[in-house]
């Protein structure tokens, strides 16, 4: 069975992207050199920030991102004034809300109660 352990992010700003991951979703900065700040989650996936010359065009990588507790997690980004694509709702993959990071890359938030509740609700499975 395969296992992701890394992963690379085009920005345009590498230590405002650091900053805005490591500060409004608790990923920790394991390492940064060369212009490449590397940020590790929960589950142990590390993700390199690479700096990229212009902002990606098209279709954009979306990070599915598990917190606590979404709701609580939305009013305490919201107040500070981090932009959302949408607050928490049931959405095509669930319950949750988008949050837009400093390059607009849409990263869905969810939680596992609501996300548990959202399905069965439904009448769906949980995966």
């Amino acid at each position: 069975m395969a296992k992701l352990s890394h992963m690379v992010l085009p920005v345009t700003d590498v230590g405002k992207s650091r900053d805005w991951y490591v500060n409004n979703l608790d990923f920790k900065l394991e390492f940064e050199r060369e212009g490449v700040a590397a940020i590790k989650d929960t589950a142990d996936l590390t993700i390199f920030l690479q700096k990229t010359a212009n902002a990606p065009a098209g279709e954009k990588i979306t990070l599915t991102i598990q917190v606590k507790d979404v709701d609580r997690k939305h009013q305490e980004l919201a107040s500070r004034g981090v932009k959302f694509a949408s607050a928490p709702k049931l959405q095509f993959w669930g319950y949750g809300a988008e949050v837009l990071d400093p390059d607009g890359y849409i990263n869905h938030l969810w939680d596992e109660a609501t996300m548990l509740k959202a399905t069965r609700e439904k009448g769906e499975s949980p995966k």
